[in-house]
């Protein structure tokens, strides 16, 4: 048998076509599995720090509010007490008032649903992040609303909490 005839057959040809088209096959699976693999581990590792990537506390957002380990120059954590046009004042940690600016490229969350300005209400607990300005405001990139804390944090002291206006369900029974 002549190997030249075999080479240069359409036989030949095709064979080697199907095998350089299989292993773009396999190369382009390969690289799904590469980019799956580096996405799921950054979301594990991402996950595990929640709370430091966002500066809240290691217990949660409002475990041990009082605790040194929060901090709050871009952003703050606490319950809306005045919706002022597209202005808001949060009452945080040490009772400390906020004033937060929203934009319109403000995102502002609840769970993995975005929401409008419009719905948010008083007595809202909710986390900001974003930038501080030079009047001492900050100038929200992101709100997410949260749900509302419990009435004692880690070291068991009693957190301050408004009184129930008949609106908002915080828990306290009012007559």
């Amino acid at each position: 048998m002549d190997l030249t005839k075999i080479f240069q057959s359409k036989a030949f040809a095709g064979f080697i076509g199907g095998v350089v088209v299989f292993l773009a096959i396999l190369l382009i699976f390969k690289a799904g599995q590469v980019v799956g693999f580096r996405k799921a581990d950054f979301a594990c590792r991402w996950g595990g720090n929640y709370h430091r990537n966002f500066a809240g506390p290691e217990g949660g957002f409002f475990m041990g509010m009082g605790d040194r380990n929060f901090i709050d120059a871009n952003g703050t954590i606490g319950q809306i007490i005045k919706i002022d046009g597209q202005n808001f004042v949060i009452q945080g940690k040490d009772n400390m008032e906020k004033v937060i600016l929203v934009t319109e490229k403000t995102v502002i969350n609840r769970l993995r649903d975005t929401v409008k300005f419009s719905e948010l209400k008083l007595d809202d607990y909710v986390v900001v992040i974003g930038e501080p300005t030079e009047a001492g405001q900050i100038e929200a990139k992101l709100i997410r609303l949260v749900p509302p804390p419990s009435t004692a944090n880690s070291s068991g002291e009693n957190l301050p909490q408004r009184p129930n206006d008949g609106n908002v369900d915080n828990g306290i029974k009012t007559q």
